[in-house]
Parts: structure tokens; sequence; C-alpha cells
């Protein structure tokens, strides 16, 4: 009896580690209704990218799509929100700025900051899903994704405009693709994190 005890107890231990591993697969698996929130804010996305506003120099809420579904999805499906987004574009759906699409859009001098969305998702949904949704964490780590998106757009923006117009400065390049939206773009961090903070609760 004694060593049917034993064996039991054996077999449960040695069941433990599959269990469990078992649970972290189901846990990192995206369900129906991670796919239906990714396509809603893709659709967003696509959205936003279309209104524009009139300002000193116009823009469109692009980016407020972009933290809005990191702030909402998280890191993993927030990242593979936008880039459903921007393969829908490359493709030829017209999901960018001023209804267009197409390679020769991610690719054009202007493409860096659409690529640096990947980045903004990727370092903003690691601050968030790492340290927290208290509003001034989320507000860090979306000023640290903008400010990838903008390096890396920007070193985009220089390397293909002197090829094809000559050398540019980087203040120069700044002056035209970054300081611009500065203000905007905080205030689209503002409002991303107002709406998470005001309906988060009933989406999850």
């Amino acid at each position: 009896m004694t060593k049917q005890v034993e064996m039991t107890a054996e077999n449960e231990q040695m069941k433990a580690p599959s269990e469990g591993a078992k649970g972290v697969k189901a846990k990192g698996k995206i369900t129906t209704k991670d796919l239906t929130m990714m396509a809603m804010f893709v659709a967003l996305m696509a959205i936003c990218s279309w209104i524009n506003i009139p300002f000193t120099v116009p823009f469109t809420l692009q980016t407020f799509a972009i933290f809005a579904a990191v702030a909402f999805l998280g890191m993993k499906r927030g990242t593979l929100s936008v880039l459903v987004y921007i393969i829908l574009g490359v493709i030829g759906v017209p999901v960018f700025a001023g209804f267009s699409g197409g390679p020769g859009v991610l690719f054009g001098t202007t493409g860096g900051y659409i690529i640096g969305f990947l980045f903004t998702a990727l370092i903003s949904g690691f601050v968030i899903d790492r340290f927290g949704r208290k509003i001034w964490i989320m507000a860090l780590g979306m000023v640290l994704g903008l400010v990838a998106c903008y390096a890396f757009g920007t070193v985009w923006f220089i390397v293909l405009y002197t090829k094809a117009n000559g050398a540019i400065g980087a203040m120069t390049a700044l002056s035209w693709c970054v300081f611009p939206f500065i203000l905007p773009d905080l205030a689209k961090i503002a409002l991303a994190i107002g709406l998470h903070k005001s309906i988060g609760r009933f989406v999850k």
C-alpha cells in the first residue's frame, strides 16, 4: 500500500511540469477575442490616418491609434496590430495618410516613420507590460517609443533624401519631420492614456 502511494506521488510530480507548460502555452495563445480586438485597432489606425487636423503643420491621428492599441492590447497584440496595418498598406490597401498605400509610401523618404511605429509599439508595450499601467508609466513608455520612432524615421529620411537630393543636416531634417509634430504627438499620448483610463476596464 505504501509503495502504491509513493508511485502515485511520483506520477503526480512528473505530470506537474507538463501541466504547467500547457498553462504557459495557453496563456501565450492568440484567441478569437484577441484577433477581433486586433482587427478593431487595425481599422482604427486606418481611420485615424485618414483624419487630417489643420494646424501650423497639418497632422493625422495615426500615432494616437498606435498609442491606443498599445495601451489596450499590450506589447504583443499591439505590435502585431501595427505589423498587420503596415502590411496592408504595403500591399496597396489605402490605410496610410491621405488614403494612400503601396510600397512606394513605405519606402519613400517618410516611410521610416511608419516602420518606426513598430518600435513605438514594442518599446511602449514592453514598459507598460513590465511596469504596469499607472499614468506616469504609460506616459514614459509611450514617450520612449515615440523617440525611437522619431530617431529611426529621421535617419531613414536623411539617407533617402541625401541619395535623391543631396546632403541634408540632421537639424534640418528634424525641423521638417519631427519638431512640428512633438506637441500634437504628446497630446495624442495624453488622449490615448485618458481613453484607456476611462474605458480600459471594459475592454480586456
